[in-house]
């Protein structure tokens, strides 16, 4: 869980720009919206899922159940 995460996060980022970009040029502005806030949510969905598994490793640690 290094810089894996890293580089997703920037994958994410790069193909919704650029499906934005397209869909901005074809006069779709309304979809290239949602797939704004589709990759917002997705990369959302993986910081979440990060942060659970830092609590989930501080409860171990600390053996708090």
């Amino acid at each position: 869980m290094g810089i894996d995460i890293i580089f997703k996060i920037a994958g994410v980022g790069l193909i919704t720009a650029i499906v934005n970009s397209i869909l901005k040029k074809c006069d779709k502005d309304e979809i290239a919206t949602f797939v704004t806030l589709a990759g917002l949510v997705i990369v959302l969905v993986m910081v979440i899922d990060m942060v659970l598994g830092l609590f989930d490793n501080i409860k171990e640690i600390l053996r708090l159940y």
